[in-house]
């Protein structure tokens, strides 16, 4: 893990952001304490943006919302 202050990060924003993609993390100091960290993209973020895509357009819409989907009279729990 690489440590680099605000100013040297400005500086060479590229060259971190090259290193980021080869996989290492970047640790980000303001006045020697750490504000940020710099890392690729985790698996579980690559899935949740897949599942995200994959849903997208898949939620119903109803033209009056306060009202039940389905008629009480065909829920089980009334039966």
């Amino acid at each position: 893990m690489k440590d680099v202050n605000v100013t040297e990060l400005r500086q060479n924003l590229p060259a971190y952001l090259a290193r980021v993609q080869r996989g290492e993390r970047v640790r980000v100091l303001s006045r020697g304490k750490v504000i940020a960290e710099i890392a690729p993209p985790s698996a579980d973020q690559d899935s949740a943006a897949l599942a995200r895509k994959l849903l997208r357009g898949s939620v119903l819409g109803y033209d009056e919302p306060l009202q039940p989907a389905v008629d009480p009279a065909e829920w089980e729990a009334n039966r």
